[in-house]
């Protein structure tokens, strides 16, 4: 499919803008209606409706996405996130496992640290990745991008499942570890960014909150199945079995189902925001694919705002999936399969309610939607962390739900409020530096920052207050983010989902609240995403002729 599947360029000449004869629409082209309510007869066309023309939204303007495209490419871009998420349940889950296979001359505690490094250790390559794959993916496109990705991310985690342990190897074992886990992460840098580039850009801009909220869907859904079909195991195998074989399944199970993501992936093209400004030609859309140093210069408040938004969206996404099966084993000693199997259930019940809030955001607005989160995550931590303190599986897994809480009204509204910071041809950039500097900072070493903090002050409620701090940081920031629900993403025009609803749109573009049709027009114009079409202009060319004559 290409842009011009989607985007109604044809229209008839008569009435390009598709509006009735006396619609504000129409009026654009001759005189308004007086104040009693009878339209004055339109004056002679002059050069001068051209640039009236211009002031206003035409159905031309309005990108028309079908829903048979929206669907492949939801689809093609959660499937991504599933396949990242899966192998982070997986690895989360066999985290003492491989700490016993790849250091197994080690002490019971330097194997647990050892494995929870090397997780944080995809982290330190996701920044390079998210600044080289949203530079080429601002450029080559998102499509190719995260087909790149996909396929690296899989791959590595098949050959994990394939490497041999510490008494096979040697050192090499736990090298090898971390250098696939380097190259997964690098990956991985660029998938999450490019995923919600593309769902963002394809979705209408009514319902973007709903629809990009599914990529978390995606995710929570991959980290509990990950987590899941190693619990499985783990209650029909010994633990020799475990550590000899057992623990190699999940990690080779990636590449039937990596096969399963490329299809999907493989069938969505790319968005016709990221078409039309390829088609640009002005100096401004120019300069912003210089590289990331003028994206920072240009874009540093975009930036700062996005990384502290994951920052605290991200310790509390990665408290519940990855620190939680650590922290009730080792520091409040309950029951391994316990604790894990009371965490998939809140994993479940996250995943189900992201798309109602993504939904809610719609239609209540991002930032009131990401402030419920920030101000439950400050609320809820301390009474979740003393619940758990109880023992019980009751108590647990009360305390466990009360965590997901704010994780949902976070994680729900991410994907779709970060890239409506920037404009379409530094989005997949923006996105890629933004979220991976916080993620590598906030999310992959929550585990080691609140361990440390149990280790250092001897408090099991020491982690409470560290997603506090970040939660109070995110709380402050978005009182200074702008809305973006139900309106276009920036540089770019209005996107529907029919071609009814492109004509109502701009039937009714003087009284809808979610369009500053000036600022609009004004910025699809200066980043080039706006095109005349051949008609206006002709018929701008044969009036002017006439009065000439």
């Amino acid at each position: 499919m290409t842009a011009e599947n989607t985007t109604n360029t044809h229209m008839n000449t008569s009435r390009e803008d598709g509006a009735k004869p006396n619609s504000p629409a129409a009026e654009a082209d001759g005189e308004p209606d007086s104040k009693g309510g009878m339209p004055r007869k339109p004056k002679k066309q002059t050069p001068y409706s051209f640039r009236n023309w211009r002031r206003r939204l035409h159905v031309s303007d309005v990108t028309v996405v079908e829903k048979a495209t929206l669907k492949r490419a939801v689809a093609g871009t959660v499937v991504g996130n599933f396949m990242e998420w899966y192998d982070v349940g997986v690895y989360g889950y066999l985290a003492i496992t491989i700490g016993v296979v790849f250091l197994s001359d080690a002490s019971p505690a330097i194997q647990r640290l050892f494995s929870l490094g090397v997780f944080a250790v995809t982290f330190i390559a996701r920044p390079l990745g998210g600044i080289v794959l949203g530079q080429l993916g601002d450029k080559l496109g998102r499509q190719r991008i995260l087909a790149f990705t996909l396929l690296s991310m899989s791959g590595a985690t098949l050959l994990i499942g394939l490497l041999p342990g510490y008494s096979a190897i040697g050192f090499w074992a736990p090298l090898a570890l971390i250098i696939l886990k380097l190259a997964q992460g690098f990956s991985t840098g660029g998938e999450y960014a490019g995923a919600t580039t593309m769902v963002t850009e394809y979705a209408p801009d009514r319902h973007r909150g709903f629809f990009a909220s599914l990529l978390d869907v995606g995710s929570y859904l991959g980290f509990a199945f990950g987590a899941g079909l190693v619990s499985l195991i783990e209650f029909n195998l010994s633990p020799e079995a475990m550590q000899a074989w057992g623990w190699r399944i999940p990690f080779i199970l990636a590449l039937p189902l990596a096969a399963i993501a490329v299809y999907f992936r493989t069938r969505v093209e790319d968005t016709p925001a990221f078409q039309q400004a390829q088609n640009a030609t002005t100096e401004k859309t120019a300069a912003e694919h210089k590289g990331v140093i003028s994206l920072i210069r240009g874009y540093w408040r975009e930036l700062l705002m996005a990384f502290v938004l994951v920052a605290a969206a991200n310790t509390l996404g990665y408290t519940l999936t990855t620190y939680m099966p650590t922290y009730l084993t080792t520091t409040l000693h309950q029951n391994m399969a316990q604790s894990n199997l009371l965490t998939l259930p809140i994993l479940l019940i996250v995943a189900a309610c992201i798309p109602l809030t993504g939904a809610l955001s719609d239609k209540f607005g991002r930032k009131k939607i990401l402030f419920a989160g920030a101000l439950t995550g400050l609320a809820l931590v301390i009474p979740a962390f003393e619940l758990m303190e109880q023992g019980t599986a009751g108590t647990t897994f009360l305390g466990l739900l009360l965590i997901a809480i704010p994780v949902i009204f976070f994680v729900a509204n991410l994907a779709s409020s970060l890239p409506a910071l920037f404009p379409t041809a530094s989005r997949y950039g923006g996105m890629g530096l933004s979220y991976n500097l916080a993620v590598a900072i906030f999310g992959g070493t929550a585990p080691l920052i609140m361990e440390a903090l149990v280790s250092a002050t001897g408090r099991d409620l020491a982690p409470a207050y560290w997603i506090m701090f970040t939660s109070a940081c995110g709380l402050v920031t978005v009182l200074f983010l702008k809305e973006s629900a139900r309106k276009p993403m920036p540089g770019t025009l209005p996107t529907v989902s029919s071609q009814q609803e492109a004509r109502d749109l701009v039937a009714t573009q003087d009284k809808n609240p979610d369009l500053d049709v000036k600022a609009i027009i004004k910025d699809a114009e200066a980043n080039g995403t706006r095109q005349v079409p051949e008609t206006i202009k002709t018929a701008a060319r044969a009036i002017r002729e006439t009065q000439q004559m």
